[in-house]
């Protein structure tokens, strides 16, 4: 639509998460940082909240991206779910079949699973996105997870990525045991006023146009409206290209 008029080589704004556009904020880096050290730690237990839209499928994107193939990864999206079913993603997820449809079939096939994975040199990992959405039932299963061990090595490692609802949820008495085994644990705040006009260039030049094809008063006035969350600064940035583009506009100013 508008990206021959503009320059772009694609829209720079689009809304799926793509390790390509990760604008390299602090906070940003301090994540990536925080969750590649706690998979190098083999941290058993690894903690990620952020705001909807603040990045965190991004990174996790972009993590994948640069993991080594030392890592068995298991992602599971579906969380609004009872903890059996939970098991069951997650068995699926790592292409397992227990011999019996028994709660102690599946148990047994994943330890004998992650043990065979260990001896050959791999690291399962376990990523659960939206963890907000787990019911107590579910984390306790995750908690449990995270208890199998061979000999003083854990077997898997899990991570459990989810808006700041899900800690609320492990603060509960209930999840003070499953809290205690966090090893790693960051939260991703939104972009500060000056982080936003960096994120906004960022993406408009990997996209091949002209970083400064927002004005400042046009950047003050996304930041103020979008809290400097970045999937609200995409949609609206988006919508003022698709303005411009029908203005005619060079330049996308305050009254686009």
């Amino acid at each position: 639509m508008y990206e021959e008029y503009f320059g772009f080589t694609e829209k720079p704004f689009n809304l799926a998460p793509d390790p390509d556009y990760l604008f390299p904020s602090r906070q940003h880096k301090n994540a990536f940082s925080s969750l590649d050290f706690g998979l190098i730690d083999d941290s058993g237990l690894i903690l990620f909240t952020g705001e909807i839209g603040t990045g965190k499928n991004t990174i996790i994107r972009y993590m994948l991206r640069k993991m080594s193939d030392e890592f068995n990864v298991a992602v599971v999206f579906n969380t609004n779910v009872t903890s059996d079913q939970l098991l069951a993603s997650i068995l699926e997820e790592f292409g397992l079949s227990p011999d019996n449809a028994s709660k102690a079939g599946a148990i047994k096939a994943l330890s004998s699973y992650l043990i065979d994975a260990r001896s050959k040199g791999k690291r399962p990992l376990l990523i659960i996105d939206e963890g907000q959405s787990l019911s107590l039932d579910a984390l306790e299963e995750v908690r449990l997870l995270s208890n199998l061990q061979d000999g003083k090595k854990t077997l898997l490692q899990i991570m459990l990525v989810g808006q700041p609802e899900l800690k609320a949820k492990l603060h509960t008495p209930a999840m003070a045991s499953m809290t205690q085994r966090i090893a790693v644990n960051y939260h991703l705040k939104p972009f500060n006023r000056e982080e936003t006009g960096q994120y906004i260039a960022h993406r408009l030049e990997t996209a091949g146009g002209q970083p400064d094809l927002f004005s400042v008063g046009a950047v003050n006035m996304i930041h103020q409206m979008t809290g400097g969350i970045p999937r609200a600064i995409n949609i609206l940035c988006h919508a003022a290209l698709v303005y411009g583009f029908a203005d005619e506009i060079p330049i996308i100013g305050t009254q686009v």
